[in-house]
């Protein structure tokens, strides 16, 4: 069971950044991918970007060149550098690890808050 405690949400102006961290329970450097799903009200959870373990990024095409995701193994957290910040931004961000072992394992945090509004 991997836990993932999520933090670094708030209130931002549009144009401002934030950075999210998703601390784990356990060595991310066990974990294939870590990544950052987002859901606003009345919509359905999507995908803002991904890393695996081998450092290959992906991201949502509304984030790209904003935001940047990162890991950092020695301290079993992952990043979400975001810049350049907008009002269709503002959504609950929640960290996932997928992990392989005999079969596929997802796991999520509880969430945090990003508000993007003047």
């Amino acid at each position: 069971q991997v836990q993932l405690v999520e933090s670094g949400g708030g209130l931002v102006q549009p144009g401002g950044s934030l950075r999210l961290s998703c601390a784990a329970s356990e060595s991310t450097s066990n974990i294939n991918v870590m990544g950052w799903y987002r859901q606003a009200p009345g919509k359905q959870r999507e995908l803002v970007a991904t890393i695996s373990s081998g450092d290959t990024t992906i991201y949502a095409d509304s984030v790209k060149g904003r935001f940047t995701i990162s890991r950092d193994n020695a301290k079993n957290t992952v990043y979400l550098q975001m810049n350049s910040l907008k009002p269709e931004d503002t959504a609950v961000y929640f960290c996932n690890a997928r992990k392989i072992t005999n079969r596929l394992y997802i796991y999520w945090g509880q969430g945090t808050q990003v508000t993007v509004s003047s």
